[in-house]
């Protein structure tokens, strides 16, 4: 069996799941989530506990049984603690300021750039004084917080001389020497 796919997960008090015909549907108290998988594969709830079965050891079953578990037990982390990424602004001038659903994001481009976030995605701005300003970003789809963040930061991606750009929280960049000075 698949070393993640046989893994149980533990249902935390106040999330129901419920399956139906390759149907999955998530509620907790941060929100509900839905996707469809692969009707092959089954899903068996019992006493808090749900599990992801496979019909067959083929081996694209065996690769379906752990990415569907783990995307469930993602699924239910979410709607019960929810996912929160953290995103530096890293330049003179960078800022960014957070106004409903909208990310207003100065860049160092002639212009302004605004971004339209999601509903489901809750954005807070810090700036204080003598560290970079921050993009604190909270949902509980990891999915689609995964992508959002991406999206932002392929608006200004760090470059590897002075790593000025947005990066992501403790992300640890490689950066290159530059010009030697004279022969």
């Amino acid at each position: 069996m698949s070393r993640i796919g046989k893994l149980p997960i533990t249902l935390p008090k106040g999330v129901e799941v419920t399956y139906n015909k390759g149907n999955i549907t998530v509620k907790g108290p941060k929100g509900e989530l839905k996707r469809s998988i692969n009707p092959e594969l089954g899903v068996t709830i019992e006493d808090g506990i749900a599990t992801v079965t496979r019909p067959t050891d083929q081996k694209r079953h065996k690769a379906l049984h752990g990415l569907y578990r783990a995307l469930l037990a993602n699924m239910v982390k979410g709607v019960s603690e929810g996912f929160k990424t953290e995103q530096e602004l890293v330049g003179v001038g960078y800022r960014a300021a957070a106004k409903g659903q909208q990310l207003e994001l100065t860049l160092g481009y002639s212009h302004n750039v605004i971004f339209e976030l999601p509903s489901e995605i809750k954005v807070a701005t810090t700036a204080e004084k003598g560290q970079n300003p921050k993009i604190i970003m909270e949902c509980a789809d990891n999915e689609l917080l995964g992508m959002v963040a991406a999206k932002i930061r392929s608006l200004r991606t760090p470059e590897p001389y002075k790593g000025k750009g947005i990066k992501f929280s403790g992300e640890i960049l490689r950066r290159k020497a530059g010009k030697s000075a004279g022969k």
